[in-house]
């Protein structure tokens, strides 16, 4: 099922967690809702950056969830969120470049400075926060 021109429900839902170990990653109703203003976002970042984006991670029930052990905070649970890779790009430019887009994200992290996390907003009433962060070894900042 496409939810975007080029995102489709199947990858921002796939697992090899969810696939390796049987579990099911079914998002609900309002999940796919919101997978779907997400697929939104994404196109935009797609078009910002002139280039394809690859999906890593996005929805995650919650046995997906915990079996990665995130925070049932996180909101990939909610289907709010993606992790991703920009081909010939490093996260680190993927988020300067969202940065200094005027796109509605929600949050911007550069993670491991192996991949990107973009999310929206929880709610579909909500402001985007545009909160860029940095998270490795040395734990979670601001991005600088």
């Amino acid at each position: 099922m496409n939810l975007s021109n080029n995102f489709t429900l199947e990858e921002l839902t796939h697992s090899e967690v969810a696939e390796r170990k049987n579990l099911d990653n079914t998002p609900n109703a309002s999940e796919v809702a919101n997978l779907t203003r997400l697929a939104a976002l994404l196109e935009q970042v797609r078009s910002l950056l002139g280039k394809p984006i690859m999906i890593n991670s996005g929805f995650r029930s919650k046995p997906v969830n915990d079996s990665v052990g995130s925070k049932d905070t996180s909101q990939h649970r909610l289907g709010c969120a993606a992790d991703l890779r920009v081909p010939g790009m490093t996260p680190k430019q993927v988020v300067e470049a969202c940065i200094a887009s005027d796109i509605p994200y929600d949050q911007i992290i550069e993670e491991f400075s192996s991949w990107t996390h973009l999310s929206v907003p929880n709610g579909i009433a909500d402001k985007p926060r545009r909160q860029a962060l940095i998270i490795d070894k040395a734990g979670t900042r601001p991005f600088q």
